[in-house]
């Protein structure tokens, strides 16, 4: 079934589309067999070696997701929504940066929730870390950067469904492959950095194997901006998502300085191999105006995430495992802003 067009919603899944690239590997595809089913529910480390699976990087998934095009009401989550509905003419995007290993499966490290308001013309940006304790509908209590290790797309839904009361519209999973090459096309990106890291690092400008950026505005090519959002010698993940948010805007700001929205067609079939994604280019090219516009006004792009105030860190006395374990009522006050706040 193909997706209706979407009015707004399309030119933020360029943003999107440049700026996919905040984590390891390739992306393999855990599930095979009809894609008319429901995959089974399993890791990719759980398949038999003998099988022979071998990474499948980016293939299109094969489940199709119907925008809602009337309020979203969810009534059965865990955070205490009451009913919370969604705002009319939002759209949601799931960013998910896959980190993939040979016979270990994979994990989605890095978790952005893009949602749009189409008739405001405003953009909602939020982090969710990637060791975050939710229950995964259907298979157990697990970090929820499993949840599409599992069961794909569908899985991933439901579990944000239930834990966040957060209906998805749409999904990308990508590499940090494409992230080097669009900025050196781009010829690197400006960043305004909150606060500076200094951290281990191996490029071939590093002094001491040391390298330092921000606080304050500062300039990166492709492979200082993919260690500035990588690095963790120095920092945790909470600060990682701060960098991140900061490499994205960055990213947009330039696209848009030189004009690169108006290379859209090139730069989606450039990048089309590394990114899953059930959207397409008819979403984006009618609609690059808004992108200006929002970039223009920083009261309409807004950042948020679930951090160290949401959170109570936890050892599971079993495994040994550290997780982060959900505060509800807290996380529920950050999405509701977010999210629900048009």
């Amino acid at each position: 079934m193909k997706h209706k067009p979407i009015r707004h919603e399309g030119i933020l899944f360029f943003l999107l589309f440049i700026i996919m690239s905040m984590t390891g590997c390739s992306v393999v595809e855990a599930f095979r067999g009809n894609p008319d089913t429901t995959p089974e529910v399993r890791l990719l480390a759980d398949l038999n070696p003998s099988m022979n699976v071998q990474p499948t990087p980016f293939l299109p998934n094969s489940f199709n997701i119907n925008v809602e095009t009337t309020p979203v009401v969810i009534n059965d989550s865990l955070v205490p929504n009451q009913g919370a509905v969604k705002p009319a003419g939002q759209v949601n995007i799931l960013l998910l940066g896959s980190d993939w290993r040979a016979n270990s499966g994979y994990r989605t490290d890095v978790i952005m929730l893009i949602s749009i308001y189409t008739k405001e013309e405003k953009v909602s940006i939020v982090s969710f870390p990637r060791d975050l304790w939710v229950t995964i509908p259907g298979v157990s209590e697990q970090r929820i950067n499993t949840a599409q290790a599992y069961g794909g797309f569908p899985l991933t839904q439901k579990t944000f469904e239930y834990n966040f009361g957060i209906s998805l519209d749409y999904y990308m999973m990508t590499n940090f492959n494409g992230f080097l090459s669009i900025i050196d096309n781009l010829g690197g990106i400006e960043i305004n950095a909150a606060q500076n890291l200094t951290d281990r690092c191996d490029l071939s400008y590093a002094h001491g194997s040391t390298c330092s950026v921000g606080p304050g505005l500062a300039t990166m090519d492709s492979e200082t901006a993919l260690w500035y959002v990588r690095s963790r010698y120095t920092s945790d993940d909470f600060d990682r998502t701060r960098r991140a948010q900061e490499v994205i805007l960055g990213i947009l700001k330039k696209v848009i300085s030189i004009n690169g929205v108006a290379n859209a067609g090139e730069i989606y079939n450039t990048l089309s191999s590394s990114v899953v994604t059930d959207m397409t280019l008819g979403d984006i090219v009618p609609l690059i105006s808004l992108t200006a516009k929002i970039i223009n006004d920083p009261t309409r792009i807004n950042t948020y995430a679930i951090g160290r105030s949401q959170v109570t860190s936890y050892v599971i006395p079993s495994s040994g495992a550290n997780v982060l374990l959900p505060n509800y009522d807290a996380i529920w006050e950050v999405l509701k802003t977010a999210l629900f706040t048009p």
